[in-house]
């Protein structure tokens, strides 16, 4: 299992790291841990546990050598400009709307068009749920594939849930990380589940207890994975479409996805745009989709997912109403961590050119204080974050949420083990979403 966690570590991080050398990984697993092997966290928040450091958190050094200090100055002293922090955000619904409009703007979102035209392309049952496979064709690209699920034979508009898959440097796969539609598993899917979730496919679970979920493939995941056919034969490696399914041709792609990250980065920047933008887009039209559904009640909505899901639940959460609950899991810090210790583990996915001035990354998450209850998950050592960061987030979103008066709707825990979003931290995310979407207290 470790085996697995450190490529996955090597190849994409959270939402994706994929940019490290061998040599830095090699100091940061010296001392890897089994999440099998570590006791579970009761709720709430724990002591921190011993973490194993790479060298670029040595005391003294930064990711950028000299340069270090100078760059994390450049976000230092003062407040962020539109963090609700500072004394003269007053009135919270005028800092909510000069902020949400700011951070909009920075996003640079692309116009994708009206909500697409759902097909249906399969329905059956299995293991309790109705399921049904969907796709929608956006403007650009493949069409995009989902699996939806709810309880066999539920009565009633269900709150629904839009469950985002993760990173883990796999672009081949996206809705099959996180749902089981059979006893037939890719052998690589049932590895994945096995060892990030316990061997569950969280999206099953809960819609189990009483929820419509609708779990959508990211850009550029799965259905909407750049195919090799479609960029010049130099930029190919020699490799090609053929036999997809097979495990070596989708660990070959997906090494050439992860080297390929930079070059699509830099593309939707010359494009006005950004991948958070993309990101928002596009699960923005699935959220339309889940929402307008005659089996959802839209006044019960959630959203959440682990790292890379994390993170697309970090932007949908802070930029969209209908998002009264999420569950951020293994994705939080703050933009200091990245510029010193971290940005070598992420993806270019993350970020949001100009941002950082004006508001940290927690605070993202509460722009729809006090009408977002989020839920922030995070495992002690997980080698993504510095762990004094990401307690950090936790003090910047608690103070957001004490400051408006909305102590009660927002929780973070920390569970001892590295990246993962194991049965315990499920437990508490479903008894979350329960309380806050089904009003059980």
């Amino acid at each position: 299992m470790e085996n697995n966690r450190r490529d996955f570590l090597k190849k994409a991080g959270l939402a994706g790291l994929g940019l490290a050398g061998g040599g830095v990984f090699n100091e940061l697993f010296a001392n890897p841990h089994s999440s099998q092997a570590m006791p579970s966290a009761p709720a709430g928040r724990s002591s921190a546990g011993s973490m194993t450091f790479s060298a670029s958190e040595e005391a003294g050094t930064s990711l950028i050598g000299a340069y270090g200090s100078w760059a994390a100055s450049l976000i230092e002293g003062e407040l962020p400009e539109f963090s609700y922090r500072r004394a003269e955000w007053e009135d919270l619904s005028s800092w909510r709307r000069a902020a949400g409009e700011r951070f909009e703007e920075r996003l640079a979102i692309p116009g994708i068009g009206d909500t697409p035209e759902v097909t249906v392309r399969d329905r059956y049952s299995y293991d309790g749920l109705e399921i049904e496979e969907l796709s929608w064709q956006l403007p650009y690209g493949r069409p995009t594939r989902a699996i939806l699920l709810k309880p066999r034979d539920a009565k009633g508009p269900l709150p629904g849930i839009l469950g985002f898959h993760d990173h883990g440097g796999n672009k081949y796969f996206g809705r099959r990380k996180i749902t089981r539609t059979s006893d037939d598993r890719h052998p690589m899917m049932e590895t994945h589940q096995q060892d990030y979730y316990d061997g569950f496919a969280w999206a099953n679970e809960i819609a189990r207890r009483g929820y419509v979920v609708l779990v959508p493939d990211a850009f550029p995941f799965a259905s909407r994975r750049v195919l090799l056919e479609n960029v010049p034969e130099h930029l190919r490696d020699g490799l090609d479409d053929r036999n997809p399914e097979e495990p070596d041709n989708i660990r070959a792609y997906n090494d050439w996805a992860g080297d390929h990250e930079h070059v699509m980065a830099k593309s939707l920047f010359s494009a006005g745009t950004t991948w958070p933008g993309v990101f928002f887009a596009e699960d923005q039209k699935a959220l339309d989709i889940l929402c307008a559904r005659g089996d959802v009640d839209e006044d019960r909505i959630g959203c959440g997912g682990l790292s890379g899901g994390g993170m697309r639940t970090v932007f949908m959460s802070g930029m969209d109403e209908r998002i009264s609950c999420s569950v951020c899991v293994g994705f939080m810090t703050t933009w200091k961590d990245l510029i010193l210790a971290k940005s070598y583990t992420h993806t270019w996915m993350t970020y949001v050119p100009l941002l950082p001035g004006e508001l940290d990354f927690p605070e993202i998450l509460g722009l729809k204080v006090p009408s977002l209850s989020p839920l922030v998950l995070n495992n002690e050592e997980d080698p993504l974050f510095t762990l004094s960061e990401m307690k950090k987030a936790d003090t910047i979103l608690g103070d957001v949420y004490s400051k408006a008066g909305a102590g009660d709707r927002y929780r973070c825990s920390f569970y001892p083990g590295p990246h993962k979003f194991d049965r315990p931290m499920q437990q508490e995310a479903f008894d979350w979403f329960d309380r806050w979407l089904k009003g059980k207290g």
